[in-house]
């Protein structure tokens, strides 16, 4: 697969995840925030409590669903670019929490969103 390819569809994913988010009640802060340690691809508000979204697209669930992709590395990885969210932004909400959002893009039809809520 290509970048370009890659990227189209992470983008979709992000797209899909954000509306997924806004149709629960949640308002979305940020999209794609990148600073020196990575992105965070969302960060959301639900309610009083900050969170952080990691968004893992894939087009079919051959080599694993996409919520497996999120090893206890990458969960350290969101911990740490949530704290420096917060430091640079001077926010000290209630409670932080990371969720994952788990989308697949079949050949036809709807995309399938699940999200796991407060993975780390």
């Amino acid at each position: 697969m290509t970048y370009a390819r890659n990227k189209a569809l992470g983008d979709y994913g992000e797209d899909v995840a954000a509306a997924h988010l806004r149709s629960i009640g949640m308002v979305i802060l940020a999209r794609q925030w990148t600073c020196q340690f990575g992105e965070i691809d969302i960060v959301a508000r639900d309610g009083s409590t900050l969170v952080i979204c990691e968004v893992k697209t894939r087009t079919s669930t051959r080599y694993g669903t996409p919520l497996e992709a999120v090893s206890g590395r990458k969960a350290m990885r969101l911990r740490r670019l949530a704290m420096h969210w917060l430091e640079v932004h001077d926010v000290d909400p209630p409670s932080i929490r990371i969720d994952v959002v788990s989308v697949v893009k079949p050949d036809r039809g709807a995309a399938i969103v699940e999200r796991i809520s407060g993975v780390a």
